[in-house]
């Protein structure tokens, strides 16, 4: 069975030549692709950082998880799906709507555990019966509502709890995060995220310096004076050791709330594969639906022993853009790497350690950017927002996402937030369109576009 894992030697082994690419099945020298795997780890240190930390979960076991992740991935896709799997970000606010219900960390992983089956599930259904059942049933004006809804949800996050924690530090790493998106190039600009939280460590320590003890709430909420970087923990921290495990607790609440987040998950992938697709030269289509399940299956196994759940990161895919090196042989050092740094709590701890006021500012920027994914999505797939069919469902599903609508069923059980928002924004979009005229219906389900997954003729992707 080749499960992708053996790699011819590209060239001389140094570098590519003009115009040509490292494929999936080729390799650099060995030095050079643990350089380039060092490189995808730096690149998704970023996200994957705040994201466990945002969702109150260890990062260190993030990081780590993100390693075992990317490796199912690669076994799973044979090798031809390039892709490294970090902390999803699209949970953050997930997470936060079940904090503020009185959830654990575990009540957390195990409403993503079910995420995880459903994304798993999902994917089989893809492979059995083709992609274009994802248009089908959740065309771009339902994916595009949702991944907005979901990310502009988490603003009252950062103005509420991060912000007033250190409003100048915030202020400071927004204007330096948003400086280093817009204006560095290449490799740099895929780290932004990254530089801005080393900007903002370093900001909070001067201040603390010039100005000694900050009078703001700390991360519980309590106005104290208190440092704004607290290193502390880093020093009590052993270098090697196992990060915290715990098991997953299942509530109803807890999983009506994650459930939402399958359909941007499903989004990400699709993309994703695409995208890498047209970079590699190589048709990917037939391996959309594996790779939907093996997100799944590495988000369940993580979500398992207490990390959180796991998704292809953009990131990395700008690395190979930008170096033409699209070798699995990277990903697989990636991983190693990942796999190391997940056994040192004193790494864990550093990141434990960042300022709130440096997440305030980073949040402003990267919840925003999650939100207006969304919209990316409606412009790519030219939605017209003057038919009501696509303007009403999205509309009412926004605004009860972002503005935490409630509907109360009986004193124990409840729809609110992300959860209301989405079964409104799909459950009113198909309804709506059952109903319309037929002047309304500009274009079939299963459109031309879509059915670019499918040539006719094909047969449904095997794993």
């Amino acid at each position: 069975m080749d499960l992708g894992v053996r790699w011819k030697l590209h060239g001389d082994g140094r570098t590519p030549a003009p115009g040509a690419v490292v494929r999936p099945d080729e390799r650099l020298s060995w030095p050079r692709t643990l350089g380039l795997g060092a490189q995808h780890v730096v690149a998704m240190f970023g996200a994957s950082f705040v994201a466990p930390v945002l969702m109150g979960l260890d990062p260190n076991l993030a990081i780590m998880m993100s390693g075992v992740a990317t490796v199912i991935f690669l076994l799973a896709t044979r090798g031809r799906v390039p892709s490294y799997l970090g902390c999803s970000l699209s949970f953050v606010g997930v997470a936060a709507v079940i904090r503020a219900q009185g959830g654990t960390s575990a009540t957390v992983t195990g409403a993503c555990f079910v995420v995880g089956v459903a994304l798993f599930l999902v994917g089989l259904a893809v492979q059995r019966f083709g992609a274009r059942i994802i248009h089908a049933a959740m065309p771009p004006i339902v994916t595009g509502a949702v991944v907005m809804l979901i990310g502009f949800n988490l603003a009252p996050v950062t103005a509420s709890t991060y912000w007033p924690q250190d409003q100048w530090t915030a202020l400071l790493t927004m204007l330096v995060t948003g400086a280093a998106v817009v204006c560095l190039r290449g490799f740099w600009s895929r780290i932004a995220i990254f530089l801005g939280l080393v900007f903002g460590y370093a900001i909070s320590w001067a201040f603390d310096r010039i100005f000694g003890r900050i009078h703001a709430a700390d991360a519980s909420g309590k106005v104290t004076d208190h440092w704004r970087l607290d290193l502390s923990g880093v020093g009590k921290a052993d270098w090697i050791g196992l990060p915290s495990f715990h098991g997953p607790t299942f509530q109803w609440s807890a999983i009506l709330v994650a459930l939402p987040v399958v359909i941007a998950l499903v989004a990400e992938n699709a993309g994703h594969v695409k995208a890498v697709g047209e970079m590699t030269g190589d048709p990917l289509d037939d391996r959309l639906g594996t790779a939907i399940s093996a997100d799944g299956a590495a988000s369940m196994l993580s979500t398992a022993v207490g990390g959180p759940p796991n998704t292809t990161y953009s990131e990395n895919i700008g690395v190979m853009a930008a170096t033409r090196v699209y070798s699995t042989a990277a990903y697989w050092a990636a991983a190693g790497f990942a796999l190391l740094f997940g056994l040192c709590p004193k790494f864990g701890a550093v990141v434990a350690a960042i300022p709130g006021g440096v997440l305030g500012g980073i949040t402003v920027i990267l919840y925003g950017m999650i939100g207006l994914l969304g919209a990316q999505i409606w412009l790519n797939s030219r939605v017209d927002l003057r038919n009501p069919l696509n303007l009403v469902p999205a509309a009412a599903g926004i605004i009860i996402g972002i503005g935490g609508v409630t509907l109360k069923f009986t004193d124990n059980f409840s729809l609110n937030g992300i959860a209301l928002g989405t079964i409104v924004v799909i459950t009113g979009y198909h309804a709506l369109r059952a109903m319309a005229p037929a002047h309304l219906k500009q274009e079939p389900l299963l459109d031309s576009g879509t059915s670019a997954y499918d040539e006719p003729g094909d047969q449904p992707a095997s794993s």
